[in-house]
Parts: C-alpha cells; structure tokens; sequence
C-alpha cells in the first residue's frame, strides 16, 4: 500500500484537479474503449476500410 500512496503523494497535483475540477475526460475515455472494443473484435477478419466505416458510423 505504501507504493500507491507514494504514487499519490508525487503526482498530488494531478490528483487534487481530478477531484476538484469541474469536467472530466469520461466521454474521451469511452469513445477510445468502444474503439479498442471494435478493433478486438474485427482483428485479423476486416479490412482497413471495414473498421474505419464501423468506427466512424456507429453511435
């Protein structure tokens, strides 16, 4: 435990705008996981073009 909170302690600025700032990076973080979620499964069975016309296309 003391790892993580020696993690904590020196990146404390990093932390403290995480817990006090207004806005968060949420919707950009689940934008790149429904990214990552198309290209593991379409990996080695699509073209290119297939997985950029998902990707752009899909809500």
């Amino acid at each position: 435990m003391s790892g993580f909170a020696g993690f904590l302690r020196r990146d404390l600025d990093a932390v403290t705008a995480g817990l006090t700032l207004p806005w968060s990076s949420g919707a950009v973080e689940g934008h790149v996981n429904r990214v990552k979620m198309l290209k593991r499964a379409m990996y080695g069975r699509a073209s290119f073009e297939l997985l950029r016309t998902r990707i752009l296309t899909q809500p």
